[in-house]
């Protein structure tokens, strides 16, 4: 009997055949350890997209940024200083003019109470004072006194008298006409005088 024969040569042929199917192999890993077995580390050294990597600044560098980066904070604090500065000046010479414009349009209500007073109305003196010494609180100053040095930068002189002494040398105020103020010590109205040389 040659079957069990064939038999034996149909299970050789089969285990050593071209139609035999390959022994169990394992599979290729897939992922990140396998995507380049030849770095160790990837991703690790790399710096920015391209895969350079990037050094670390100069310490030089960064003391010059540095130095840059305050001269810079010291010159924009320095000029708000002086912007502040100028704008704190600027808003007190504006209040300054401010009342100064109403201490002048309240010179001729003080010249009708002084020529009231001069008059003999009575009454009057008492509100030529309360006024008076409110303005003089806040900067009002009056110019022209008898008997005081001659100042063409506080007074203005409309007349002129001989003087009898014979030693006087420099002119003085013999008589005010009309009274002078300042305010602030910047000059509202020069004081109208009579002076005597």
């Amino acid at each position: 009997m040659n079957a069990p024969s064939d038999v034996s040569e149909l299970e050789a042929g089969s285990a050593s055949g071209p139609e035999s199917e390959p022994a169990d192999e394992p599979e290729p890993e897939s992922g990140p350890a396998a995507a380049d077995p030849g770095s160790e580390d990837s991703g690790a050294g790399a710096g920015d997209a391209t895969g350079a990597e990037v050094e670390p600044p100069d310490l030089a560098t960064v003391i010059a940024e540095r130095d840059a980066y305050l001269e810079d904070l010291q010159r924009v604090t320095a000029e708000f200083t002086n912007f502040r500065r100028q704008t704190m000046r600027r808003n007190t010479e504006l209040v300054a003019q401010a009342a100064s414009r109403l201490a002048k349009e309240l010179l001729v209500v003080l010249d009708a109470c002084e020529a009231a007073v001069s008059q003999g109305v009575e009454g009057i003196d008492a509100v030529q004072a309360q006024l008076l010494g409110v303005l003089t609180g806040e900067g009002l100053a009056v110019l022209g006194t008898v008997d005081e040095p001659f100042d063409p930068g506080f007074h203005e002189a409309v007349m002129s008298e001989e003087s009898g002494a014979d030693g006087q040398s420099a002119p003085v105020v013999s008589d005010v006409l009309r009274t002078g103020y300042a305010w602030n010590g910047r000059v509202l109205r020069p004081a109208m005088v009579k002076v005597r040389s």
